[in-house]
């Protein structure tokens, strides 16, 4: 084999590493809305769980993330899973004219805002995450998907706000707004006709869902690490092979 073919073989082998040694790290880069149970739908309930990263370098830590609900979604109802450590405030606001929802009801007060502020020892250091569980309702009927602005406060006083709307393409801006998309309502749909309190419990329901979902990107990450690592033994055994081979008589027929 020639000179040529063992440092093309280095060289790939050394980029799948590296693609893999990367690609662990850049999955769960900012604050994200995942839905671990049924897909909510137009006019129901939903659960979700806002996943919240700390990226800056120690010592600085996250302090408080506070979601954004638009107050045109008219969500009347808000409740919060405990999370060690952290307080969770609700806002709501009183709205400019009511919202009359598909049942008959008006919402003349909307929920605007949930913040979680830590307690003392229990910020979120750098390169950790933690995991904030809502359910609220009822959903609008009239968007296609729900956007959650979000700003996330660092020890430092820094303000990082996720607050981009993805367009229609699908490139993603920097700091894109959570968002979940939301399925059609059919008729006699159980899920969209769910109450407050079967949403709550299915959003407490969705935490040995979520430790499986993290189990598996903690899986995929080691995955790729080890990708990396093998990758990156190949080309260096690649081009030290290689240069054996030129050091010897003959060594590029």
């Amino acid at each position: 084999m020639s000179q040529h073919v063992f440092k093309r073989a280095g060289f790939l082998a050394a980029t799948v590493g590296i693609a893999g040694l990367l690609g662990a790290g850049v999955a769960s880069a900012h604050v994200t809305a995942n839905v671990y149970g049924p897909q909510p739908t137009k006019g129901g309930y939903a659960a979700i769980v806002f996943r919240v990263p700390s990226e800056e370098k120690d010592p600085i830590t996250t302090t408080k993330v506070a979601v954004d609900f638009k107050a045109d979604y008219g969500i009347g109802s808000v409740r919060t899973k405990p999370v060690p450590g952290w307080t969770a405030e609700v806002k709501k606001s009183k709205l400019p004219a009511p919202i009359t929802k598909d049942n008959g009801t008006q919402i003349t007060e909307a929920v605007t805002a949930v913040t979680w502020t830590a307690q003392a020892g229990s910020e979120l250091k750098a390169a950790d995450y933690q995991e904030f569980s809502v359910s609220f309702g009822p959903l609008p009927t009239n968007v296609d998907q729900v956007e959650f602005p979000a700003h996330q406060t660092y020890s430092d006083g820094k303000v990082v706000d996720w607050n981009q709307p993805t367009p229609a393409g699908g490139e993603e801006p920097e700091h894109p707004a959570p968002a979940v998309k939301l399925a059609a309502k059919a008729d006699g749909d159980a899920h969209g006709n769910m109450s407050a309190d079967t949403a709550s419990t299915t959003g407490e329901h969705t935490e040995a869902a979520a430790a499986t979902s993290d189990n598996t990107a903690r899986w995929l990450g080691g995955a790729g690490l080890l990708v990396g690592a093998v990758g990156l033994g190949v080309g260096a055994g690649a081009t030290i092979r290689a240069r054996k081979a030129t050091a010897k008589p003959g060594g590029n027929s």
